[in-house]
């Protein structure tokens, strides 16, 4: 009804003998590929290949991108930017650039996967040319995979350790304790220069504030174990290393079956920690100072909307929440029906994902507000982000708490919970991506289990260098450099630029309302042609030109043969877009144009038989002879 003209859609298909018998039911003629919205059993004939798996309910997959885009940064990074950033007036930078930003890459990549049906490499059949895009995605989510696991086993650690009847951070009576551990918290008890007699004798303020806390000296001391630089891995943190084992194990059997397992593991990883959130919720508003912790959360600051770094900080925040230019929504949403609605699901996924993150800052600003009102101090000294909130600002909080193993054990089940599904995800987008570049012909059985296994493996004997002494600077430069903003903002402006401009956007709205049955709003793709790829290019050069070497803790600096392994590991997937395009055009022969034109023509799939030409009885087929070379061609006519 939106189009006044009538438009002819003309699709060829260049499929072998194998795919129309598998279109067809074979050579005993039953029938074709499943109908939408079922599970296809259809296999090839002599290879007991399957068609592609689809979701068992919709609901497995809105579950299982809920858990993926929902993890630790909406617990530890955007509750701190918040604060930094003017409180509640960081709201408006943010969900400016979710609406512009965000959201639009978001549906086109789970649009893209489930139109082409396809993971994270063979989307990119839509225009051949780019295809490294998805060898980028698949670099950044390796490394992403990698390093990400690391924080699940400190989480691992420390929810063992939670169950101690005395938390071994609370104390100094321990092996790993040095002479300059203090418990003592109320700075308030100094009077004119001096603290009366304490267990720990007479200490002025000025040896006070000098001493460490226990919490910070079981983090570096026994959790980390930190060695002196990068140039001094030292040797393995056994404990450590058993708990990278114990979670990549269950990383494994939460992936291997495929989407059947995925989905159902899902429901519970991803809404768990929501319960856990509540309970800690409940629990810190009771709390004394909690009021004050959650005002200093949300009171709006207006002069911070004037300064460049807080919309920066609020882009950032965006394409790492909603896990943009990974390539593992792209691998969700190939699971998908053809006709499901995924512009609704991206809508509900992005609110849910930005809801999490603002509710998530009430949890945590009430605790730091009565960790600051028990220590005496502005609430500006104990606010922190990343692994510091999580592993020694929240585990000193609970350290003053009536009952304070159940609350860490409670938090830490939270952090594991939170990092699990986010990284499973991103392994099944990865081995989805790998098996995808193996034909039917190749199929074996068995295959899923073993790439899973195999990947597993590598990751896991790269993380053995994060469990030596030296192992968090290795973390660091995962962190800072392999999927870092500069990475991900590279890899969503190609995306938007190749489906807007060399697929054709129009094109794409068009493949959309097939999908869905309506046409999307136009701003979408305005977004994706102008708006999104300005957004993205200019915070990726605001990040270039603003670019600081790396340190740790303010203190250490990197030698700058780290930061060339770091640029090298951004650099790895950054290149691949050009470095793949510039061979493809030389292989090509002809003109310019002729190699633009042939490769860019788009490589269809044989769900597209079924799918696009509605018009068309599959079964026909019968009549062709599959021993022609003619055969191989069909052509299919539909009107929309």
């Amino acid at each position: 009804k939106r189009h006044k003209a009538t438009v002819r859609n003309i699709y060829i298909f260049s499929l072998d003998s194998g795919v129309i018998r598998s279109l067809i039911g074979g050579a005993d003629g039953e029938g074709c590929g499943a109908a939408p919205g079922t599970m296809s059993s259809v296999e090839k004939p002599g290879t007991g290949y399957p068609e592609r798996e689809q979701w068992t309910r919709q609901m497995d997959f809105i579950m299982s991108c809920v858990g993926f885009a929902v993890g630790l940064g909406n617990v530890w990074r955007f509750p701190y930017l918040c604060y930094k950033n003017g409180g509640g007036v960081f709201l408006i930078p943010y969900l400016i650039i979710g609406i512009v930003g965000g959201i639009p890459i978001f549906f086109l990549e789970i649009a893209l996967g489930q139109f082409m049906k396809a993971g994270s490499i063979n989307v990119w059949n839509i225009a051949p040319l780019f295809k490294g895009l998805g060898y980028a995605s698949m670099v950044i989510v390796f490394f992403c995979n990698t390093y990400y696991i690391m924080v699940l086993a400190w989480a691992f650690y420390y929810f063992i350790k939670s169950f101690n009847s005395t938390l071994p951070w609370s104390t100094c009576d321990n092996t790993w304790n040095t002479p300059s551990c203090i418990e003592i918290f109320h700075h308030e008890d100094c009077l004119n220069g001096t603290i009366g007699n304490t267990t720990y004798g007479n200490l002025t303020c000025e040896e006070l504030a000098d001493g460490r806390s226990p919490i910070i000296e079981f983090w570096e001391n026994k959790v980390l174990n930190i060695s002196e630089g990068l140039n001094y891995p030292g040797s393995i943190n056994w404990e450590l290393m058993l708990c990278l084992m114990a979670v990549w194990v269950m990383v494994y059997f939460c992936v291997w079956k495929g989407v059947k397992s995925t989905g159902k593991i899902v429901y519970f990883t991803a809404t768990f920690p929501y319960v856990v959130l509540i309970i800690l919720l409940v629990r810190g508003i009771t709390l004394p100072g909690a009021y004050d912790g959650i005002m200093y959360y949300i009171k709006p600051d207006w002069s911070k909307l004037g300064e460049a770094q807080v919309w920066i900080d609020a882009g950032t925040q965006i394409f790492f929440s909603y896990a943009i230019g990974l390539g593992a929504l792209t691998a969700l949403g190939s699971y998908n029906r053809f006709h499901n609605d995924c512009y609704k699901d991206a809508f509900m996924l992005a609110l849910i994902n930005s809801g999490t993150s603002f509710f998530a800052g009430f949890v945590v600003f009430a605790i730091l507000g009565f960790m600051a009102n028990e220590q005496g101090v502005d609430i500006s000294q104990v606010a922190e982000t990343g692994p510091g909130l999580a592993f020694i600002a929240y585990p000193k909080a609970v350290s003053l708490m009536p009952m304070p193993p159940i609350w860490a054990a409670l938090f830490f089940f939270m952090l594991l919970l939170l990092g699990l599904d986010s990284q499973f995800v991103g392994v099944e987008g990865f081995v989805t991506g790998i098996l995808d570049l193996f034909p039917g012909k190749y199929y074996m059985r068995y295959r899923r289990e073993i790439s899973v296994a195999i990947c597993c493996l590598m990751c896991f004997i790269i993380d053995l260098s994060m469990v030596t002494q030296g192992g968090m600077y290795v973390f660091q430069l995962f962190d800072y450099y392999s999927a870092s903003g500069m990475t991900l903002l590279w890899q969503a402006f190609w995306e938007c630029i190749v489906v807007s401009w060399v697929y054709g956007a129009d094109r794409f709205m068009d493949d959309i309302a097939r999908m869905i049955g309506y046409r999307p709003f136009p701003w979408m793709k305005w977004c994706w042609s102008f708006i999104t790829p300005c957004v993205c290019m200019g915070i990726f050069l605001f990040h270039l030109f603003n670019y600081k070497p790396l340190t740790y803790n303010n203190t250490y600096v990197y030698p700058w043969w780290g930061e060339v392994i770091g640029w090298c590991m951004a650099l790895m997937s950054m290149l691949c877009i050009p470095v793949s395009v510039l061979y493809k055009l030389c292989r090509s022969t002809g003109t310019f144009m002729e190699r633009w034109e042939k490769l860019t023509k788009p490589q269809w799939g044989s769900h597209h038989l079924e799918y696009m030409s509605p018009d068309t009885d599959i079964k026909s087929l019968t009549s062709l002879s599959t021993d022609t070379e003619d055969s191989k061609v069909i052509i299919f006519e539909s009107v929309m």
